[in-house]
């Protein structure tokens, strides 16, 4: 079966990572590509290792309303830039919007695939979850579920490399500025704050009041680890129990033991979690690695898409991560 899919803002990173994950998927096409600088352009001149088959497909500039026949459409495109012109998208074309435009808007799913994916099964419209929230909601979903922390006044300390600022991330995030380098930013008003702060009231049903976020830029390239800390009286080994059995189905979330690190899942749609707690303190710590491109964009669009189109929902993301 041919699915035919298309990807607009395929020049930056997350289109980038989705033209890699979907030219090896076995039921998806891509039949068409768009971006507005490198419009005109072949893809091979964009990516000179893309696959033979894809390498003269040119790039389109982007327009909504001169699509062709498409089953599904990948849209990574940053925040502000997708609300409108996505609206014009033909309502039989099965939308991922990577970006941030429609995380808990009207009319579109929210797609935590690892958490609610019978949520997302035959949806049409499906916003992929931020990277920090990929990576924060996975560690915390098992607690909040359990009972097991208290939503309130958890505090997220978080670290991605620098694809995280996106290939238009500015001067500020060029080598000379982040190597040797770690920056805090977003302090108190980071665009991912609302729907992680939604994401913890909707698994837990109580207040997310007092949620703190701080994320750091560190000069690697990808990679994204999260450190979480809580309000609990549970033990080590019952918050690993309690994630082993939240996630004893899903296929690309591995509970560990020993505090994950962000190599473990580089390249690869995997979602690493660990607990360490210390009931005399009222303490939970939880930890999550992911791969900023990879589970926390494109990886999770892709899965997001099978999910959509009722593919196994591992189709094209089966590859293990790099190493070293």
């Amino acid at each position: 079966m041919s699915i035919r899919v298309g990807i607009v803002g395929i020049s930056g990173f997350g289109g980038g990572e989705a033209l890699r994950l979907i030219a090896g998927h076995p039921s998806f096409e891509l039949v068409y590509a768009a971006g507005d600088g490198s419009a005109g352009s072949r893809l091979v001149e964009r990516f000179p290792g893309a696959p033979t088959a894809l390498a003269n497909l040119v790039i389109e500039k982007w327009d909504p309303d001169a699509l062709p026949h498409l089953d599904v459409l990948f849209a990574s495109l940053p925040t502000g830039a997708s609300a409108d012109a996505l609206s014009r998208v033909p309502e039989e074309v099965k939308i991922v919007d990577i970006g941030g435009d429609h995380r808990y808007a009207e009319g579109w799913t929210y797609g935590l695939a690892d958490v609610w994916p019978e949520r997302i099964r035959g949806a049409r419209r499906v916003a992929n979850p931020g990277c920090f929230p990929a990576a924060t909601l996975n560690t915390l979903a098992p607690l909040l579920a359990g009972g097991l922390i208290t939503p309130g006044n958890i505090v997220i300390d978080a670290k991605t490399g620098i694809s995280g600022a996106g290939r238009g991330g500015g001067g500020s995030f060029g080598y000379a500025e982040s190597n040797e380098n770690l920056q805090p930013y977003g302090l108190l008003q980071h665009l991912h704050m609302p729907e992680m702060a939604t994401s913890i009231e909707h698994l837990s049903g109580g207040s997310a009041a007092g949620l703190v976020f701080t994320p750091h830029l560190v000069p690697m390239t990808r990679g994204l680890l999260v450190t979480t800390y809580c309000r609990g009286s549970a033990s080590t080994g019952q918050c690993l129990e309690a994630a082993r059995d939240f996630y004893a189905d899903r296929p690309f979330v591995r509970v560990t033991d020993r505090p994950p690190q962000t190599k473990w899942a580089a390249g690869s749609n995997l979602s690493f979690v660990s607990y360490a707690a210390d009931p005399a303190r009222d303490l939970v710590i939880g930890l999550g690695v992911v791969d900023n491109l990879g589970k926390g964009a494109a990886g999770q669009a892709v899965q997001n898409a099978n999910l959509l189109c009722g593919l196994p929902e591992t189709a094209g993301l089966g590859g293990a991560p790099l190493w070293p």
